[in-house]
C-alpha cells in the first residue's frame, strides 16, 4: 500500500455521535431534496417546458432521459469526493458537496425554457443535472461515513441509518413542494410555479451548511492520518484490495436503487394513466416517505442485534414480493391504493435494506480507502440501475405493458437477493462489526 505522510490534524473535540448522525440526516435530506426534485418534475413538468415539439411519449422519454444522465456523474463524483475524502477529510468534503448541489439546483430554478432560448433549454438542463449528480456522487459516501465512524460499537446500525433516512426524507420534502405548488392552476404551474421548489432549496442549503460546519472531523479519518496510512491514490488501492466487494456493493443496492426512482419518478407519471390525478400520487408518495423515514432507524437498530446483511437480505427479498402486488394495486386506478402499494414498495419492504446500507458497505472496505470504495460501488449501482430505471420502464410499458415492467423489476430485485447472500460477512450475530484488517481499527475509536 502506497502511503503518505501528512502533518497531523489540528486536535479537535469529538462532537457526539447524535449530532453528526443527525447533520448527516439534514444534510443529506437537502442534497436528496434538490436531486429528487428534479424527477418529479420530469414527470410533471419537463416534458412541456423543456421537450414542447416532441410527441407525448417521446417527451416523457427524453425528461426521464435527462433525468438519467444525473447517474452518470455520480461515479466521478464518488471518485473525486472519495480522493479527497479519504486524503483531506470527509467533512470538507460534504461541505462542498452540498454548497455545488445548492447552486446546480438554484441555477435549474431560473433557467428559461424551450420557447425562450430554443435547444438551449435542454442542453443547459443536462449540464446542471450532470452537476447534481457530480455532487450527490461524493455525498452519500460522506454523510455517511461521518455517521457510522463517529458512533460506538454496537450502535453502528442504528446512527448509519440517519444519513439512509436524508433519502425518504428528500422525497418527502420535495414531493411536498410539487404538491403544493400543482395546487395551482396549469397555466401558472407551468408557467412559473414548478420553479418555486427549485430556488426555495437554497434556505434548505443554508442550514445544512450552519449544521455541518458545526460537526468535527471522523474520528478514523483522524486516526489514519495520525499513523500515516494516508493513501496517495485511492481509487487504486480500492480497487487492488476490494475490486469484488465493489461490484457486490454494486448488485447488492441495485433493487433498492431502481425502486426508489421507479416509484418517485416513473409511478407517478404512470399513475395518470389508470386514472389517479396527480395530487392523489403525490399524496401517496408523501405518506410512503414518511413511512420509510420512521421505519429506516428502527430496522437499523435491529441490525445492530441480528445482523446487518441478515436485515438487508430480508429486505431484498420483501422488495421482491412487493413489487407486481404494488402493481396489482395500482392498476385498479383507487388512488388509496395506489397510497398502499407505494407504501408497501418504499415505505416498507424497502427499509430493512435501506436501513442498513450505510452500516452494511461501510464495514466491507478498510478505514484508508472506505470513502472511495463505498462511494464508487454505490455510484456504479446508480448507473447500472436507477440512472435509466424511469426510462426504461416508459419503454417497457409502451411496448409490452405493465407487465413487462413488473417482470423488469423482479429481475432486478433477484441480482440483488442473489448479491447480498454472497456479500461479505456473517448470518445474524455471528456477523463482524467490520472487515478484520490489521489497520482497520474502527472499533478501537
Amino acid at each position: 500500500m502506497t502511503t503518505t505522510t501528512q502533518p497531523p490534524a489540528t486536535p479537535t473535540a469529538k462532537t457526539s455521535p447524535l449530532k453528526v448522525a443527525s447533520a448527516s440526516f439534514v444534510g443529506t435530506t437537502v442534497e436528496y431534496f434538490d436531486f429528487f426534485i428534479y424527477g418529479t418534475a420530469a414527470a410533471l413538468v419537463f416534458p412541456q417546458i423543456f421537450f414542447p415539439e416532441s410527441t407525448p411519449l417521446m417527451g416523457t422519454l427524453l425528461s426521464f432521459a435527462t433525468f438519467g444522465v444525473g447517474f452518470l456523474a455520480r461515479p466521478l463524483g464518488g471518485i473525486i469526493f472519495g480522493h479527497f475524502g479519504d486524503r483531506v477529510g470527509r467533512k470538507k468534503m460534504l461541505v462542498i458537496s452540498l454548497l455545488g448541489m445548492g447552486l446546480a439546483t438554484l441555477l435549474m430554478g431560473l433557467l428559461p425554457g424551450y420557447a425562450q432560448i430554443g435547444i438551449w433549454a435542454p442542453i443547459l438542463l443536462t449540464v446542471l443535472r450532470l452537476l447534481q449528480g457530480l455532487m450527490v456522487g461524493g455525498e452519500w459516501g460522506g454523510a455517511t461515513l461521518m455517521a457510522v465512524e463517529h458512533a460506538p460499537l454496537g450502535k453502528r446500525g442504528f446512527y448509519g441509518a440517519f444519513p439512509q433516512m436524508g433519502a425518504p426524507a428528500g422525497t418527502f420534502l420535495a414531493t411536498l413542494a410539487f404538491l403544493m405548488v400543482s395546487q395551482l392552476p396549469d397555466p401558472e404551474f407551468f408557467a412559473w410555479g414548478w420553479r418555486i421548489p427549485f430556488i426555495a432549496s437554497i434556505l434548505l442549503v443554508g442550514v445544512g451548511l450552519f449544521i455541518r460546519l458545526s460537526i468535527s472531523e471522523s474520528p478514523a479519518f483522524a486516526a489514519a492520518r495520525e499513523k500515516a496510512e494516508i493513501v496517495k491514490v485511492p481509487l487504486v488501492v480500492a480497487f487492488r484490495k476490494h475490486w469484488r466487494e465493489i461490484f457486490m456493493v454494486a448488485g447488492t443496492y441495485l433493487s433498492q436503487g431502481v425502486l426508489a426512482y421507479i416509484t418517485m419518478a416513473f409511478l407517478v407519471n404512470y399513475s395518470g394513466g389508470v386514472g389517479i390525478d396527480r395530487t392523489a400520487a403525490l399524496m401517496g408518495i408523501c405518506f410512503a416517505a414518511i413511512v420509510a423515514t420512521v421505519l429506516y432507524p428502527v430496522f437499523g437498530s435491529l441490525s445492530d442485534k441480528y445482523g446487518r446483511k441478515t436485515m438487508y437480505f430480508l429486505g431484498a427479498v420483501l422488495m421482491l414480493i412487493a413489487t407486481p402486488i404494488g402493481f396489482l394495486l395500482i392498476n385498479t386506478g383507487n388512488p388509496w391504493n395506489f397510497a398502499l402499494a407505494v407504501t408497501l414498495i418504499f415505505g416498507i419492504a424497502m427499509a430493512p435494506s435501506a436501513g442498513v446500507t450505510g452500516s452494511l458497505f461501510a464495514m466491507i472496505f478498510t478505514r484508508e480507502v472506505r470513502y472511495t470504495g463505498a462511494s464508487v460501488g454505490y455510484t456504479i449501482s446508480q448507473i447500472a440501475g436507477p440512472a435509466f430505471a424511469p426510462t426504461i420502464a416508459v419503454a417497457l410499458l409502451a411496448a409490452g405493458g405493465w407487465q413487462a415492467v413488473v417482470v423488469y423489476l423482479m429481475i432486478v430485485c433477484a441480482i440483488s437477493v442473489v448479491s447480498v447472500a454472497v456479500i461479505p460477512g456473517g448470518w445474524g450475530r455471528k456477523e463482524a462489526a467490520f472487515r478484520n484488517d490489521a489497520n482497520n481499527a474502527l472499533e478501537n475509536n
